[in-house]
């Protein structure tokens, strides 16, 4: 199979994503049904954000050509890849980066989400059956030639014992910054809200970490994250709310909160569910300088950073933890 192929047949899948075919509807509400944290906007918004950002032609050609990839790989490797399931679709770009490469992909999907991925892949069966010499699922990998797997700093010391002696990527436990510096407009504020609360705040990609200048007056963007207060209607994350608000409370802990999400002054830059975590800052350049190659931290939102609203836009190039999947693949 071509590149060119290869490509028109997920330009054709970002179309079908895009599309309200009833098979894909299904779909979607099964993965809602599996999995309580996948809201149907979430899906929606995941599935919309791949179809227009990753799945456009002048897009996939171009990041192909940046890389000379060729026509057609005449010594295709196996890779098995390990999927995480915190957010719809999370995975897709290991199989998009996999498949654009001509090697062949053997995908353990997490089992809190199996169904999307899988009824995609399903699709591009059907509109090319070579395809499933390409493409497949199991639940045990074995017998791989790579391995990219992306799980807890726990289960990634299990990936190290088991894939350490094979060419690998291997991520661990990832989270998102803001560094604010007090002169945020309100439209930047609420598309912070967005960095902050979208899929429940379980992203890799999303905000859990506020560091703001001496004095910052945080009532603004307590007011900007308002626009989620409907989360109260989602049993799950009111538990957590109330949980977290409580032990901030039994600990005697300076907190903020504006009865949807907790602001709490700690150092850890990993915060739970309806918390966001804060802290000061003297010097912003001194910041910047400690958070660089901080392996705890996926991207940095801010003025000159990320823009704001974007954390959960990730481009073609964006690799997770900074590292450079197409290149790890086309050294195989």
């Amino acid at each position: 199979m071509t590149l060119q192929y290869r490509i028109d047949l997920l330009v054709e899948l970002g179309k079908y994503m895009l599309g309200s075919d009833e098979a894909w509807l299904e779909a979607k509400e099964k993965a809602s049904y599996q999995n309580a944290w996948f809201a149907p906007e979430f899906i929606e918004l995941s599935a919309n954000n791949i179809a227009k950002d990753f799945l456009q032609k002048d897009r996939l050609v171009a990041w192909a050509d940046s890389y000379g990839i060729p026509e057609e790989n005449n010594h295709p490797k196996n890779v098995g890849v390990v999927m995480a399931g915190n957010i719809p679709l999370v995975g897709f770009h290991d199989f998009l980066c996999v498949f654009i490469s001509g090697h062949q992909i053997t995908i353990k999907p997490s089992s809190k989400d199996d169904v999307l991925l899988k009824h995609l892949v399903t699709k591009l069966y059907e509109w090319e059956i070579t395809v499933q010499n390409m493409v497949s699922f199991a639940e045990n990998l074995k017998g791989c030639d790579a391995y990219i797997a992306t799980g807890s700093n726990n289960s990634s010391r299990y990936f190290d014992y088991y894939f350490g002696r094979f060419p690998n990527i291997i991520r661990r436990n990832r989270t998102s910054v803001a560094v604010l510096d007090g002169t945020e407009r309100r439209e930047e504020l609420e598309l912070l809200a967005d960095d902050i609360q979208l899929y429940f705040g379980l992203g890799c990609r999303n905000i859990t970490k506020l560091l703001v200048p001496k004095a910052y007056d945080f009532i603004p963007l307590l007011d900007a994250l308002k626009k989620y207060d409907h989360y109260f209607l989602f049993h799950k994350y009111k538990h957590n709310y109330d949980y977290h608000l409580a032990l901030q409370m039994m600990g005697n802990k300076l907190y903020m909160t504006n009865g949807s999400v907790i602001f709490s002054e700690e150092t850890s830059f990993f915060s739970p569910i309806s918390q966001v975590n804060y802290e000061y800052y003297d010097d912003k350049s001194i910041t910047m300088a400690l958070l660089n190659g901080n392996e705890d931290v996926q991207c940095v939102v801010g003025h000159g950073l990320v823009p704001f609203g974007k954390a959960q836009q990730p481009s073609l190039t964006d690799y997770a933890d900074g590292v450079d999947t197409m290149e790890f693949l086309l050294k195989l």
